[in-house]
């Protein structure tokens, strides 16, 4: 089984390693990170990661390309190398397993026009911009398009994406062996959850990351023909 992961600098590490934990113990996964050279690079908050495989080196038709976030991201929706590579692995793709501003990278590719699909809560308001049919749930599925809220959410929506692989028992397996059963202890993971003033002490602080992203995202639709 080929899982392809978009790897690049400033990614927010647990959109990737979340579904990694979950999906490289599927029966036979065989798990690869590419990005544009095999240097190491560093998320958003200074782990590094190691690239394994050159984007063009990379399974054309993987079982599975997941798509992460973080504010590295925002580069990759003007980067054309890239929003090319992704079409034409999406396209053959088994499924597509976007997380967080993962799904935003998806849409400057054109990829979500029609399509289902969710992103994190400061992003939410972007989905329309690219034709998407937003829908605010932790993970969303349309068709081979999985779609997942923020950062944590991609453990949630990788293992929807196991059962639908390998079937419900052998994800129920891997969500007990990493014995993940959530209790947070604070009630504040999602906007109509928190207090007011957390929520909006954590919008003013990505509200510049925020404008560039629409940005970046009317620039992709303008490049693409689209309104």
């Amino acid at each position: 089984m080929q899982i392809v992961a978009l790897v690049f600098p400033d990614i927010d590490q647990m959109d990737l390693t979340g579904p990694f934990e979950v999906l490289s113990r599927l029966p036979d996964a065989r798990f690869k990170l590419a990005w544009k050279d095999l240097g190491p690079v560093r998320d958003a908050n200074g782990l590094i990661l190691t690239p394994g495989t050159l984007l063009p080196h990379a399974p054309e038709a993987p079982d599975v390309l997941l798509v992460p976030g973080g504010r590295g991201q925002l580069a990759l929706m003007d980067d054309q190398a890239v929003l090319d590579w992704l079409r034409v692995r999406a396209e053959k793709a088994r499924y597509v397993l976007s997380v967080c501003t993962g799904a935003l990278t998806l849409g400057a590719a054109g990829l979500l026009r029609g399509r289902r699909a969710t992103t994190h809560w400061n992003s939410f308001a972007l989905l329309p911009e690219f034709g998407a049919i937003a829908a605010d749930a932790r993970v969303v599925i349309d068709g081979n398009l999985i779609s997942t809220a923020g950062v944590s959410a991609g453990i949630d929506g990788a293992l929807r994406l196991a059962g639908l692989l390998a079937g419900d028992e052998v994800a129920q397996r891997i969500q007990l062996e990493m014995q993940y059963a959530p209790e947070p202890p604070f009630t504040s993971g999602a906007p109509t959850q928190a207090p007011a003033t957390v929520r909006d002490a954590a919008a003013a602080a990505v509200a510049p990351l925020a404008k560039a992203r629409l940005a970046a995202a009317r620039r992709a639709i303008s490049r693409s023909g689209n309104s």
